[in-house]
């Protein structure tokens, strides 16, 4: 299981947007559909995508770049 959670929905541009920069920055990361998921949808539903690091109740709310990724493993890391 990565650190990482990319929450998002198939067929949202953004999310893709999103899942590239993320593999660019290096992270390790799942990816979680929210429509799986009624608490998910209620809380994440306008907001995709949204990068987490669960453990550390850190998340990132798009937009976000290369460089708010990096900054988030740096703070999981530190």
């Amino acid at each position: 299981m990565a650190d990482f959670i990319l929450y998002g929905t198939e067929g949202c541009h953004l999310c893709e947007e999103a899942e590239q920069i993320v593999r660019l920055a290096g992270l390790d990361f799942d990816k979680q559909d929210i429509i799986e998921d009624e608490a998910l949808q209620l809380r994440y539903g306008v907001k995709i995508p949204v990068l987490t690091h669960p453990s550390l109740g850190l998340e990132l709310h798009w937009p976000f770049g290369p460089e708010q990724v990096l900054w988030l493993a740096a703070q999981a890391r530190a």
